[in-house]
């Protein structure tokens, strides 16, 4: 008998399912309890995105290393 091994969400997975844990905090109707779980999965997620964004920044910062004439700039969001 083979085991699947879990995989990760995406960051893509992870960001919507923390915009859909955050809408329904907002909308006050959890218990207290539901609440709290909430958030408890929240901080998961969020630190599950902030490690995601740490790695590319890594492949960011090693891609643009091999080429010693690129410059790194700050990204802005115009959205």
């Amino acid at each position: 008998m083979s085991k699947k091994k879990a995989t990760s969400p995406s960051f893509e997975e992870s960001l919507g399912e923390l915009e859909t844990l955050v809408e329904r905090m907002e909308s006050g109707e959890l218990s207290l309890e539901d609440s709290l779980s909430a958030f408890e999965r929240g901080i998961a997620l969020t630190r599950s995105c902030q490690q995601a964004l740490q790695a590319a920044e890594q492949r960011v910062e090693i891609l643009t290393a091999r080429t010693p004439d690129a410059a790194t700039e700050p990204f802005d969001d115009d959205a």
